[in-house]
């Protein structure tokens, strides 16, 4: 069976969607880090790699991805996402 591959955000690189962090905008205007893929929403994809996470938050990609505004969420995610750091 073929693998779905999604593309990281912080490299651009196509990648085994269960080698990557999801981010789900969920439909009550929540940021949720999904590693299950159950939840449904607009969602965004992340190497757990130290430079995509870091490239990922310098170019503000939850913002720009997810058409995303509530900075005070998007902060707690980013900070949440820094503890995926291999």
């Amino acid at each position: 069976m073929k693998e779905i591959k999604r593309k990281c955000q912080g490299c651009l690189s196509l990648i085994e969607r269960n080698e990557l962090i999801k981010i789900t905008k969920l439909q009550n205007g929540k940021l949720k880090i999904n590693p299950n893929s159950k939840e449904l929403g607009r969602s965004v994809y992340v190497c757990p790699k130290e430079e995509c996470i870091k490239n990922f938050i310098k170019k503000k990609k939850l913002k720009t991805a997810l058409k995303f505004s509530n900075m005070e969420e998007i902060s707690k995610i980013e900070e949440e996402l820094k503890k995926f750091i291999q």
